[in-house]
C-alpha cells in the first residue's frame, strides 16, 4: 500500500492521509486527487509521499481516482503557496486550491477544450450581398456579416456577444448558409514574431533614466519603486520596459488594483504589441477564467493582466511583474485567505529570479520605507508627461456658505465656468445613494440595520434604504419607529443626490454618475467610461471607482466634495489613506496640456495634513508620517497580526477574551505587545457581534511564534468552537 498526503479546502488547518493500492502509480506532487471526505468526494492536491502515518492503516481511506498525471503548478509555484499558507496561517490545502480557476477546484481537465464555431459557406456569400442591397431580415444580415469577408470560422461567443441567438444561427444553417465547426485550441508561437504596432513615445530624462536601470536587471530579482505623480508617465515606461523581455520569449504579468481599470490598461498594450494578451479578474464566466489560466501556464498569452488573484497565474516562462497602483487596498484579500498581493508578487519575483516594478504616485508607506533604506530601488518620476502641467490645488472654506446638495456657490461657479469653456468636470464624493441617513424632524431618531446598529443609507433609484455593512434592505418608513411621526427627513449628501441636484442646476449638460449601484450590469462601466473619454458626458460624478488610474483628457477641474470625516478616525492608518486619495483624485485633472484645477471644500482648512498636501505634496506628507509611526513604534516599524472573532451572542465572546488574553502574555515569546480584546469599529455586523484583540512585535519571528501558539490553543478549546475566529497577518485596516 502506498501513502499519499494530501490538502483540501476545509476549515480544519490540517492536512489528510489517504492509501493508494500498492501497484498504483503515485501521482505527482501538486497534482490533483479525487477522494471520499465524510459522505463527499472532494477534490485535492497532493502534498507529499509519506512512508508511514498517524493514522492506523485498517483506518486510512482509498482515493477515488487521480485527475492529473502531472503537476498542475510549476515548481517556483507550488513553493510560492507553501511560503504563503506559512506566513498568513492558513491551511495549506485551501490556499492551494484558491489559487486554482473554479472548474479546475471542481476537477475539471486542465487542457483546453474545442470551441464551437461557425463558417459561412458559398451559398452564405451570395446571401449576404443580396441582403446588403435590402432592408430584410436584419439579424440574418448582420449573422452573415460577422464573417467579415472570412472563410474562416468564427467562435459562437463572437455572435452571442451580437446578441445573434442560436435560432438565428440554425436557421442560416438549414439554408446551408452557414456550418457548424469545431475549433481546436492551437498554441500560439508569439515568440518567433515579436513587433511593435506602435511607435514608442519620446522619453523623458527621468523616464529613460527609470527604463534603463530595470532593463539593466531583467535577468534576476530585483524590487523596483516607481514613483511618479499623477499624469507623469508610468504606462510608457511599463511598456517600453517589457520590450526586450518580450522579444526574448519572456512573459509579463501585470496586476491592476480594480477591474474597472482592466480595459484602459488592456487598451493601451494591444496598441502597443500585436501579442496574445489574457486578462483574469472577477468578471469572467468560469470557462473564460480557465482558458486565459491555461493560456498562461502553457506559453499562449505573452502578456497576463489580471486583478489581485492573479498573481498565482502559472506562466512558462516568466519574465517580470507589473504591479499598477501599488498603494491601492484592493490588492489585500480582506476575507477567507488574507493575503497581500503587492507582498506575495515580491516573493514569487524571488522564487522566479524575475524584476518586480511597483509603480503608484502615492506609494503605501511600507514601500516607502524600503525604497528610502535601500531594500527597493527608487525610481521618481517628478515631471508630467508631454505637455501636460500639475494641477493648481485650492481649498474651499464652507463654514458658514449655503450649501446646495454639499456644493458651495464657489463651486458651483467654478463648473459653470469649466463647462462653458468646453471642458468636462468631476466631482468626487466617496458616498454612494441618496443620503447617508434617514431621521425624525420631531425626536432625532435615525433608523438603524437592526442586524448592524448601524443607519441604513436612502437610495431613489429604485426607492429604499440599505445597508451598505450587510447589504440588508427595506422598504423607505413612512413614520418614525420611535414617536410616529411623519416628519422624516435626510441628513448628508450621497451621489445620487448630488446627480439629481446637478441635473436641475446644469440642465444643459449631460452628466456620468460612477458608483457600484450605476454599474451593476456587465459591461456598464467600460461603456460609461468610454462615453466619457469620448466627451459625451460634460459632468462625471464618481467614488473611488472613479479616482483610480483613468485617463480623462477634457477634464481640467476636479472638485473633491467633502473627506472631512476622513481627518479624525481612530485608525492610524487614515491619514495616509486620505491622502493617496487626495493626490489621485486630483491627479485626474489637467493630463493632457489644458490647465487643472483641484477644488477641496472643508470645514477644516487650516488643518495641517491638509495644508501639507496641498502646498508641499504627497512626498513631503509621507516622510513626515514615517517620521511619526517610528516615534511612536507603528508599522512599518514594528508588526501587526489582529485576531478576529464573531459569534451570535456577546457572551460567547466575553467568555473567549479573557483565558486567550493570559495565555497571549503566558507565551508571549519576547517583547510582543498584547493588547486587550476589544470591540471592533463596527461591534455588529448581519447579525453577529464583533471583537478583535491586536497583537504587535518588533521583528516578524517573534510575532509568528505567538500566533502560532494562539491559533493551536483557539483550535483546541471549546470556548473557541462556539466562535467564528479568523487571523490578519499584516492587517491594512481594523474594520
Amino acid at each position: 500500500m502506498n501513502l499519499i498526503r494530501v490538502g483540501m479546502a476545509t476549515h480544519l488547518r490540517r492536512n489528510f492521509d489517504y492509501s493508494l493500492p500498492a501497484q498504483t502509480q503515485l501521482p505527482a506532487v501538486g497534482s490533483r486527487v479525487s477522494v471520499p471526505f465524510g459522505n463527499r468526494q472532494m477534490t485535492a492536491i497532493v502534498l507529499s509521499h509519506p512512508t508511514q502515518s498517524t493514522v492506523a492503516a485498517d483506518k486510512l481511506r482509498p482515493i477515488h481516482h487521480i485527475i492529473d498525471t502531472q503537476a498542475l503548478l510549476p515548481h517556483s509555484l507550488h513553493q510560492l503557496l507553501i511560503w504563503a499558507a506559512d506566513y498568513y496561517h492558513y491551511n495549506l490545502g485551501d490556499v492551494y486550491l484558491q489559487a486554482l480557476p473554479k472548474l479546475l477546484r471542481q476537477g475539471s481537465p486542465a487542457s483546453p477544450v474545442p470551441i464551437d464555431a461557425w463558417q459561412i459557406t458559398d451559398k452564405g456569400q451570395a446571401r449576404l450581398i443580396e441582403l446588403s442591397q435590402s432592408a430584410k431580415a436584419p439579424k440574418q444580415r448582420q449573422a452573415l456579416a460577422l464573417f467579415d469577408d472570412s472563410q474562416q470560422p468564427q467562435p459562437h461567443s463572437l455572435f452571442s456577444a451580437a446578441k445573434i441567438s442560436r435560432a438565428t444561427l440554425k436557421t442560416l444553417e438549414k439554408q446551408g448558409w452557414i456550418r457548424t465547426q469545431v475549433i481546436h485550441p492551437q498554441s500560439q508561437n508569439w515568440q518567433a514574431d515579436v513587433h511593435l504596432a506602435q511607435t514608442p513615445l519620446t522619453l523623458n530624462r527621468q523616464q529613460a533614466v527609470a527604463v534603463a536601470a530595470i532593463n539593466q536587471n531583467v535577468q534576476q530579482f530585483a524590487p523596483y519603486l516607481l514613483e511618479g505623480i499623477t499624469g507623469s508617465g508610468k504606462t510608457e515606461v511599463y511598456l517600453q520596459i517589457l520590450e526586450p523581455i518580450l522579444k526574448a520569449g519572456r512573459q509579463a504579468l501585470i496586476l491592476v488594483p480594480e477591474i474597472g481599470l482592466t480595459p484602459q490598461t488592456i487598451a493601451r498594450f494591444k496598441q502597443r504589441f500585436e501579442l496574445p494578451m489574457v486578462v483574469l479578474h472577477s468578471g469572467l464566466n468560469d470557462r473564460q477564467r480557465l482558458d486565459a489560466w491555461l493560456a498562461a501556464r502553457n506559453g499562449d498569452a505573452a502578456i497576463i493582466i489580471g486583478t489581485r488573484s492573479a498573481l498565482f497565474t502559472p506562466m512558462q516562462a516568466p519574465g517580470i511583474i507589473i504591479i499598477d497602483e501599488e498603494h491601492d487596498s484592493s490588492f489585500k484579500q480582506q476575507d477567507t485567505f488574507r493575503y497581500h498581493a503587492r507582498d506575495v508578487a515580491l516573493m514569487r519575483a524571488k522564487l522566479e529570479q524575475i524584476p518586480v516594478v511597483m509603480g503608484t504616485a502615492t506609494p503605501a508607506l511600507e514601500t516607502l520605507h524600503n525604497a528610502l533604506t535601500g531594500r527597493y530601488q527608487h525610481l521618481e518620476l517628478t515631471e508630467r508627461a508631454g505637455n501636460a502641467a500639475l494641477a493648481k490645488y485650492e481649498l474651499i472654506d464652507i463654514r458658514h456658505q449655503p450649501l446646495q446638495a454639499g456644493l458651495s456657490p464657489q463651486l458651483l461657479a467654478a463648473v459653470q465656468q469649466t463647462l462653458r469653456q468646453g471642458q468636462q468636470v468631476m466631482l468626487f464624493l466617496n458616498r454612494r445613494g441618496y443620503a447617508p441617513a434617514l431621521l425624525c424632524h420631531e425626536c432625532g431618531g435615525v433608523v438603524e440595520c437592526d442586524r448592524c446598529e448601524r443607519f441604513y443609507t436612502l437610495h431613489q433609484a429604485p426607492p429604499h434604504l440599505a445597508c451598505h455593512h450587510c447589504g440588508k434592505q427595506r422598504p423607505i418608513p413612512v413614520q418614525c419607529q420611535h414617536c410616529g411621526s411623519t416628519n422624516l427627513v435626510t441628513t448628508g449628501v450621497g451621489t445620487e443626490q448630488l446627480e439629481s441636484q446637478l441635473k436641475t442646476l446644469f440642465a444643459d449638460y449631460s452628466i456620468a454618475r460612477i458608483d457600484r449601484d450605476s454599474t451593476r450590469r456587465k459591461g456598464s462601466l467600460d461603456t460609461m467610461l468610454q462615453s466619457i473619454s469620448d466627451n459625451r458626458h460634460q459632468i462625471l460624478i464618481g467614488t473611488q471607482m472613479l479616482a483610480k488610474g483613468h485617463h480623462f483628457p477634457n477634464v481640467t477641474l476636479v472638485a473633491i466634495v467633502d473627506i472631512d470625516h476622513a481627518l479624525f478616525s481612530s485608525d492610524f492608518r487614515a491619514s495616509e489613506r486620505l491622502a493617496q486619495l487626495f493626490i489621485q483624485v486630483a491627479g485626474r485633472a489637467g493630463r493632457a496640456g489644458k490647465a487643472g484645477k483641484v477644488l477641496l471644500q472643508t470645514h477644516h482648512p487650516e488643518h495641517e495634513l491638509l495644508q501639507d498636501l496641498v502646498n508641499n505634496g504627497y512626498g513631503h506628507f509621507a516622510r513626515f508620517a514615517l517620521a511619526e509611526r517610528q516615534a511612536t513604534e507603528l508599522p512599518p516599524f514594528s508588526y501587526h497580526a489582529l485576531l478576529r472573532f464573531e459569534a451570535t451572542a456577546l457572551e460567547k465572546l466575553q467568555q473567549l477574551a479573557q483565558p486567550l488574553e493570559t495565555l497571549a502574555k503566558q507565551s508571549n515569546p519576547g517583547s510582543c505587545w498584547v493588547f486587550p480584546m476589544t470591540e471592533s469599529p463596527i461591534p455588529k455586523r448581519a447579525g453577529k457581534y464583533r471583537q478583535q484583540q491586536l497583537l504587535q512585535a518588533p521583528n516578524r519571528r517573534q510575532l509568528h511564534q505567538l500566533v502560532s501558539i494562539l491559533i493551536d490553543w483557539l483550535e483546541q478549546s471549546s470556548q473557541a468552537k462556539q466562535v467564528r475566529w479568523s487571523v490578519d497577518i499584516d492587517p491594512i485596516d481594523m474594520l
